[in-house]
């Protein structure tokens, strides 16, 4: 059999297409076949790369027996939660709320016109094929109950939709030292990071410290920084053959991943390790901003843009592809050099994963360099003859945003040209491909643009993204996109109601039982921190009229947030860093000068506190640029916090000193 999902433009709906399972996709069409059969509807959302999705699949979904009761009884929709985020959002909600926990796959049961009713996560087949059961007969004998429930669930949701803390204090240097104190009291000062197994890297949290300590010189920042970045970078969750960090660790060490590698999570780390880089020329955040780069570049790309994911089971087995034993170590590189490697990368004969298996790890760095690398690449040749992981080729916009964005950071901490070529290249890619009559789609495949519109999320980490470009670049096609992109999304996903809150789907998307606006952080910083975070730096690189516009709405938008600041600083951690940024000034820096080689402009770059916009060029070539031009034959730099400007400057000592750090802080 083959169902509606093979021609999807989903990986993962495709990987569903052969189940005998009569799955629909998401659309008008399904809810009304529901209505038609007067049976509920079956919702089973998860994505391409998820381990549990993919045993529910193996267990329920490719069993005849359990889609013959589906079927009947049932109008079954699978939703891919990448290409439909707005979907999950609202199901994900109500899962939470009615069984105090989530994650993928959710399972939920929904009335012909969407309202929940049921919801779970993970079943195995005997378990539900009792739900199944459960659920068709409370359908059919006590329709009046399903009734109520679906009517109070749906309106708690849309209330919890309405309410947005309130309140808040003023976002100024006390609320982010504040925050930033809470945030260090629940650091895990042991193992690196925040919190217990299961252990996610705190991408956002690393960006917010390093800005704290920018604006603060906060030693206990930094330290947490490097503390996390170590642990993470030496642990089992980073790929220490081939770069790249997997998606979380299942214990709270760092030791065993859960092996999926997401490009939102890499892109995130990128940019937090490439930060750290330059600020402290650290050799491990030095190599490891290196090595993640060249991940997204080597194992992610697809021509110029990056697809989603690397799953995390290869040939059925989780992990398969990464987990050594002593036995194999020596089978590739010998005795000598496989007993070597056991003990550099702490494979024993125990085992730290499955089967005396080991997860590769480096606690320290090796004494000789030149033998580690020869043992690397052996091994790395060795793991590409193992059955590799799937890989989920949708091209998601705003996981390429957060690509650009990281990529010319990691230009800028490296010196490395490419990445910057690398970015301009994906950006470009994006704007050609993704953006149709002014909107944005939230994804593609195969070079082919997908149906579903972007969200809030698209418009702010690619507009963030197109900034990035264009201040490495000054090509103003990056700046006029950014500018579209935030106009539309002031236009159409801005509350017109309360100033500052903003709904994650346009207000002319398809109408769903709830308009999604989730402002806290989840695997991904929120639609509405990104928004913010791009209206923050392009108010300082656009004309008068417009700055005024968009700083007003920066502001008016850290405001309605305040108090989640306030309250729980750890779930809104981009928040954080955007208001470390717009307290410091925010701070920029034009520079004029002749050309892209400029010293001094080199020098901005590397010396700016994360948030600052560095431009440079020939006097009136930017906006920041009007009217500043070299001084006395050489290039000068003119320093500004918000509406207030520094004399200008003209060489990297005294730039440092304008801006605040060590002129020395990034001996990359």
């Amino acid at each position: 059999m083959v169902n509606r999902l093979a021609s999807s433009a989903s990986p993962y709906l495709r990987q569903h297409a052969d189940n005998p399972v009569d799955w629909w996709e998401w659309g008008p069409e399904a809810l009304a076949e529901a209505a038609e059969r007067d049976v509920p509807i079956l919702l089973s959302v998860g994505y391409a790369a998820c381990h549990w999705c993919h045993v529910m699949a193996h267990g329920s979904f490719e069993d005849a027996e359990v889609a013959a009761v589906m079927n009947a009884g049932f109008v079954c929709i699978k939703v891919d939660r990448e290409e439909r985020p707005d979907i999950d959002a609202i199901y994900m909600t109500a899962t939470q709320a009615l069984t105090g926990r989530g994650g993928w796959p959710m399972t939920c049961f929904l009335t012909p016109d969407g309202r929940p009713f049921y919801c779970g996560t993970y079943y195995p087949k005997d378990a539900f094929l009792n739900l199944l059961s459960a659920i068709t007969a409370t359908w059919n004998e006590r329709r009046d109950e399903v009734e109520d429930a679906s009517d109070n669930i749906a309106g708690e949701l849309r209330a919890r939709a309405a309410r947005l803390p309130g309140g808040g204090p003023p976002v100024d240097a006390m609320l982010c030292d504040a925050a930033v104190a809470a945030v260090l009291r629940d650091e895990d000062t042991t193992h690196g990071g925040f919190g217990g197994a299961p252990k996610f890297p705190p991408s956002a949290l690393l960006e917010t410290l390093l800005r704290h300590y920018e604006r603060t010189g906060s030693q206990s920042a930094l330290d947490a920084v490097a503390r996390a970045g170590a642990a993470m970078a030496r642990g089992g969750i980073y790929d220490q053959l081939a770069g790249g960090f997997a998606r979380y660790s299942v214990d709270d060490a760092w030791v065993v991943p859960h092996f999926e590698k997401m490009l939102y999570d890499n892109a995130l780390l990128l940019r937090a390790y490439a930060h750290w880089a330059r600020r402290t020329g650290d050799p491990l955040a030095v190599r490891v901003t290196g090595q993640t780069a060249r991940f997204l570049l080597e194992e992610l790309s697809d021509g110029a843009v990056f697809i989603s994911s690397l799953d995390a089971d290869a040939d059925g087995r989780e992990g398969s592809t990464y987990v050594w034993t002593p036995e194999q170590l020596t089978g590739v590189l010998g005795a000598d050099d496989g007993a070597w490697a056991a003990e550099v990368f702490g494979v024993t004969e125990e085992g730290t994963f499955e089967a005396g298996a080991s997860v590769l790890q480096l606690p320290v760095d090796p004494s000789d360099q030149p033998r580690f690398d020869r043992v690397r690449q052996r091994l790395l040749a060795a793991r590409r003859s193992r059955v590799q992981p799937g890989r989920d080729d949708k091209v998601v916009t705003a996981w390429n945003g957060l690509a650009i964005t990281a990529l010319a950071e990691a230009a800028v901490a490296l010196s490395d040209p490419s990445l910057a070529v690398a970015a301009r290249e994906c950006a470009d890619q994006l704007l050609s491909g993704h953006l149709i009559d002014g909107r944005l789609r939230r994804a593609g495949l195969g070079g082919r643009v997908g149906d579903s519109a972007a969200i809030l999320e698209d418009y702010g980490a690619l507009a963030t993204g197109l900034l990035s470009v264009y201040q490495l670049g000054g090509d103003r096609r990056h700046l006029d996109g950014a500018v579209g992109l935030l106009d539309t999304a002031l236009g159409h996903f801005a509350d017109p109601d309360t100033p500052g809150r903003w709904f994650d789907s346009a207000d002319d998307a398809e109408t769903l039982m709830m308009r999604p606006g989730d402002p806290q952080d989840g695997a991904t910083p929120s639609g509405a921190a990104l928004v913010t975070e791009a209206l923050l730096t392009a108010a300082h690189l656009v004309a008068a009229d417009r700055s005024d516009r968009y700083l007003r709405a920066a502001a008016d938008s850290l405001a309605a947030h305040s108090a989640l600041l306030e309250q729980a600083p750890r779930a809104v951690g981009h928040w954080l860093a955007i208001a470390e940024a717009f307290v410091r000034g925010p701070l920029q820096v034009a520079v004029a000068c002749d050309g892209p080689e400029s010293a001094l402009l080199a020098a901005a770059r590397r010396l700016a506190p994360g948030g600052t916009t560095v431009v440079g060029g020939r006097v009136d070539s930017s906006e920041p640029l009007i009217g500043r031009d070299r001084i006395a034959g050489a290039d000068a730099a003119y320093v500004c916090r918000g509406t207030v400007c520094d004399l200008p400057v003209r060489d990297a000592e005294e730039l440092a000193s304008a801006l605040g750090v060590p002129a020395n802080s990034a001996p990359v």
